[in-house]
């Protein structure tokens, strides 16, 4: 198509991203955040650990917070949900990959810096909320999914109750393995793991399987 100078239309040109720098800018991130914290944290020494210069991050964010949490988010994006069989026996896989995610430094200090600065910040509340919790209930919609096919739950009549209840189900799960390793600081083992999954699926009433 050309312009009614007769011209072709000028292209865009500029240097494409690069995902190997936007690989070392995130993993440079965490590090920075083990190591110093939020608040000591500086794009400029990010810029330095990374081999980049500091204006290519700031043509990939905007600032501090759009960092970290993109830098926690690719930690979060890792998580898979196993097919091992049953939907109990996915559940305890995906949570002891939490448990083990949760329990590396620069997730540890990555999430609880971001999740504390948020309290102050509600453009980067939203953001945790955009980049790592909804992108993270792909695991609840395929293990749902999964266990349908199998015919362990039924079939979702409703789009809008489905939806709460993934929503619901990933406070549940999510929120109990942080609390557990972030906030109390103990081990989600093997044990735990499975009377969680068992509590999820059966409830509090259901008894306690005979030994």
């Amino acid at each position: 198509m050309q312009s009614s100078t007769g011209r072709p239309p000028a292209t865009r040109t500029g240097r494409p991203r690069s995902a190997a720098a936007d690989t070392a800018i995130l993993a440079a991130t965490r590090e920075a955040l083990v190591e110093l914290g939020w608040s000591k944290l500086t794009l400029g020494d990010v810029a330095s650990r990374a081999g980049v210069a500091k204006t290519t991050l700031y043509r990939r964010w905007a600032g501090k917070n759009e960092l970290v949490v993109d830098a926690v988010a690719e930690l979060f994006d890792e998580l898979e949900l196993p097919d091992r069989g049953s939907l109990a026996a996915d559940i305890e896989g995906v949570v002891l990959q939490l448990a083990a995610l949760l329990s590396r430094p620069e997730a540890r200090c990555g999430l609880m810096a971001a999740v504390a600065e948020s309290t102050l910040d509600e453009a980067l509340r939203e953001r945790i909320r955009t980049s790592i919790v909804q992108r993270q209930k792909r695991l609840v919609h395929t293990g749902r999914a999964r266990a349908q096919t199998r015919g362990e739950l039924p079939p979702d009549p409703d789009p809008a109750e489905a939806a709460r209840t993934v929503d619901l189900i990933f406070d549940m799960v999510a929120g109990a393995v942080v609390h557990r390793t972030l906030v109390s600081g103990r081990p989600a083992d093997e044990e735990w793991v499975h009377d969680l999954t068992r509590v999820l699926l059966t409830g509090l009433t259901a008894p306690d399987p005979v030994p």
